[in-house]
């Protein structure tokens, strides 16, 4: 991918104006998490972060092998429980970081075996960067699809293989993570997604040959797109375009939906910024349940 679509994928998500408060949660955050993730997370909202507790699931870091390469991810799980729909959970262009990792305790509080890979691995450790820019250029723009799109076949070996029903497989991915929904919603083995303000077009390069916006007519599974009007990386007419793509298209690409939500910035579920809206983020997070419930993952 381009620099230049990487650019309007992060503008949204660029600090502002920082407060004393947020100031002093940075700093915490900088200590447990990087600076990678505190640098996303500035100016925080402390008060709208969403801390989901880990009793009672089986949560943590685990690693798999993918073409001898071990890759880190974080998964949760009710513990001790098997035959459980999985759900695969894609970063946002920072990473697999706090915020990741509570969506996924969400997940597992309602059932899931929810697993979220650090697909940067073998491009750098995105924790470690303070300038959005830097960490485009070095690592995210590094990224190929067709390395994803494996490590994400190896994420679901490893959930089946660990309590996860090899028939009941979701995947759902914020900003960059949600471009990549898209993508594996026409290659591998899901039933349904949920593709959060994931861009849709961008110019074919040797890492990002396809968008979804290309690969839209032969979705093998059901995707539901949730946007917001006000999104500055994601134009609304591209949104259209991506309607009409997927009407002449598959079966599974024709019983694909958006939800454009008035008013809503991109980032609107990303609790730990200023562009959390909670209408528009609670919502979603309800659709995203009932979609998947709808189409035999739960």
């Amino acid at each position: 991918m381009k620099l230049d679509d990487l650019q309007s994928d992060v503008s949204a998500l660029l600090p502002g104006r920082s407060t004393e408060a947020g100031a002093t949660r940075r700093t915490a955050l900088q200590a447990a998490l990087g600076v990678g993730y505190a640098a996303a997370a500035a100016p925080l909202m402390a008060q709208t972060a969403i801390a989901t507790p880990a009793e009672g699931l089986d949560a943590g870091t685990i690693q798999y092998s993918v073409g001898g390469f071990s890759v880190p991810a974080y998964r949760a799980a009710p513990a001790g429980k098997t035959g459980l729909p999985v759900v695969l959970v894609i970063q946002e262009i920072f990473g697999v970081h706090e915020y990741i990792a509570d969506t996924c305790r969400r997940f597992a509080r309602a059932g899931y075996l929810a697993i979220a890979p650090q697909l940067y691995a073998r491009q750098g450790d995105p924790s470690g960067y303070t300038e959005i820019a830097k960490l485009m250029a070095e690592v995210v723009s590094k990224v190929p699809d067709a390395q994803v799109l494996a490590d994400l076949d190896g994420a679901v070996q490893w959930a089946t293989a660990h309590g996860g029903d090899a028939a009941r497989i979701g995947i759902t991915g914020f900003c960059w993570g949600g471009r990549i929904t898209w993508l594996y919603a026409a290659h591998g083995p899901v039933k349904a997604g949920v593709a959060w303000y994931g861009r849709l077009v961008g110019e074919a390069t040797a890492n990002t040959p396809r968008h979804p916006l290309d690969i839209a007519p032969t979705l093998k599974a059901p995707v539901l797109g949730l946007y917001g009007e006000k999104d500055g990386g994601i134009p609304l007419d591209t949104v259209d375009k991506m309607k009409a793509a997927l009407a002449v298209g598959s079966a599974a690409a024709k019983a694909s939906e958006f939800v454009v939500y008035p008013d809503a910035p991109h980032a609107f579920h990303a609790d730990y910024r200023p562009s959390y809206r909670k209408g528009p983020a609670e919502d979603g997070w309800q659709r995203a349940l009932a979609w998947f419930k709808k189409h035999g993952v739960a």
